[in-house]
């Protein structure tokens, strides 16, 4: 396994997250909201990374608009490693900026790039599965993803197609396999033949490799990010030199820049209790359900309803309900939503319509 010194971890900290309105806003996104206990998404994905990368080497990324909201929830590291991008450019120029400030450090360094907004729930072996996933990509010199294992036909994720067993990591024994495909995200009938045929995993956006590997990739595939990184790698002025040249970058993802294109990528599934939080009805799933179906969290008075999703921040007044069944009803000071489950979905339809101040 790789010594802690040589492993940095970047956590892409930079979404809007409106699937969460009236509870997240532009300066408060979905990483930034406890949705589960009085921890943050991004405070639970910087805490399940603790005993395998040292809070010095860890990077997060986020914008100018979250920043100061980022910092403030995180004040175990140090403040230069929260950096702001000076314009919205995707995740593949997020992540050359994020190998720049590593290489900077440590051009032999092993990167896991991370969501801020995932939720774990076995935290100790998901740093195992890391863990693996890091001697891989030192061992292979290859990209590693990591995959969940499906445990039912989700229409709503990319999947990864698994070949072969090339390599077991030691001491865990997790499987490392060849990737044969991406696929994007399916019909529910191609979801189920894909869960069937046992050879796929969700693609959960985690990736790890060696700073020497990624910029071999990158000089074969985007060579103006394999620059960039070089040019942040040298430079006596990191932050003047994203200034300058960043909003510069090509907007694109790191799917298209990279990981379509790479010579060699390797999966490792996890089993890691997870679930990429897409919407409330992702939360449900995962608060107190009454013996009617309702999820709650806060303070809730039900009678004759059910299959209701109730979600009250602590301190707020009482939600009461009767004889409704199916709705979202989601609380704030300034806001109260109340919406068809079965539209969770449509609720940026109500945001794009919102005065600036609720935004």
């Amino acid at each position: 396994m790789p010594q802690p010194r040589n492993l940095y971890a970047l956590i892409l900290a930079g979404g809007s997250g409106s699937r969460f309105w009236p509870l997240s806003r532009n300066a408060r996104p979905k990483q930034l909201l406890s949705l589960f206990d009085n921890e943050t998404l991004i405070e639970k994905a910087i805490n399940r990374l603790e005993g395998l990368v040292p809070t010095e080497n860890i990077l997060v990324l986020t914008n100018e608009a979250q920043l100061d909201a980022v910092r403030a929830v995180l004040p175990q590291l140090p403040e230069e490693n929260i950096v702001a991008e000076p314009a919205r450019r995707d995740t593949a120029p997020a992540i050359a900026l994020a190998a720049g400030w590593i290489a900077a450090r440590n051009p032999e360094a092993t990167m896991l790039v991370l969501p801020a907004d995932q939720l774990v729930l076995k935290d100790a072996a998901f740093r195992e599965v890391l863990a693996a996933a890091a001697w891989a990509a030192e061992k292979e010199e290859a990209i590693v993803t990591l995959g969940i294992k499906p445990d039912w036909a989700c229409p709503s994720y990319g999947y990864i197609e698994r070949g072969d067993i090339i390599a077991e990591a030691p001491g865990s024994g997790a499987a490392v396999r060849e990737v044969t495909t991406f696929r994007e995200k399916p019909s529910v009938e191609t979801a189920q033949s894909y869960l069937e045929s046992g050879r796929f995993s969700w693609n959960a956006g985690i990736f790890v490799w060696t700073v020497p590997t990624l910029m071999r990739e990158l000089s074969q595939n985007c060579p103006q990010l394999a620059s960039f990184v070089a040019e942040l790698r040298d430079s006596s002025d990191f932050a003047a030199t994203v200034t300058e040249k960043f909003p510069g970058l090509d907007k694109i993802s790191i799917d298209f820049a990279l990981m379509e294109k790479a010579g060699r990528i390797l999966n490792i599934e996890a089993e890691v209790g997870w679930d990429d939080v897409g919407g409330w009805l992702s939360v449900a799933k995962h608060l107190e359900h009454d013996e009617s179906g309702n999820s709650c969290r806060g303070s809730v008075l039900s009678v004759d309803s059910k299959n209701n999703i109730i979600f009250s921040p602590p301190g707020a007044p009482l939600v009461a309900l009767l004889g409704v069944e199916n709705l979202i009803v989601v609380q704030t000071a300034d806001a109260l939503l109340v919406a068809n489950r079965n539209d969770a979905d449509q609720i940026k339809k109500l945001v794009d319509l919102l005065p600036e101040g609720l935004i």
